[in-house]
């Protein structure tokens, strides 16, 4: 059984940044591939970043440049840096991982990035 539970989001302004967090819970952290998802209003989730166990990291070409997906595995947790936001980030954002058969997402956490 894994928990994830994402932390850090808010209200910026068109330019700005914010880190989010996410700590897991539960056993395989350290092996395990970390994604950040992100949802806005209306629209399908979307995969924004992902981070494998040895800290390879992929980004979608909407965020590459701007967003940085790190892990610390001492503290079981994923970061997700975002710069130089824009007003199309706006969405919740989600961490997911799998372990085994199953796939675990977290509660989300809302950005809003203003014009």
């Amino acid at each position: 059984q894994v928990q994830l539970v994402e932390s850090g989001g808010g209200l910026v302004q068109a330019g700005g940044s914010l880190r989010l967090s996410c700590v897991a819970s539960g056993s395989g952290f350290s092996i395990s591939t970390m994604d950040w998802y992100r949802q806005a209003p209306g629209k399908q989730r979307e995969w924004v970043a992902g981070i494998t166990s040895g800290s390879s990291t992929y980004y979608a070409n909407s965020v590459k440049g701007r967003f940085t997906i790190s892990r610390d595995n001492t503290k079981n947790t994923v970061y997700l840096q975002m710069n130089s936001l824009k007003p199309d980030d706006t969405g919740v954002y989600y961490c997911k991982t799998d372990s085994g058969r199953f796939t675990y997402w977290g509660q989300g956490t809302q950005v809003t990035v203003s014009s």
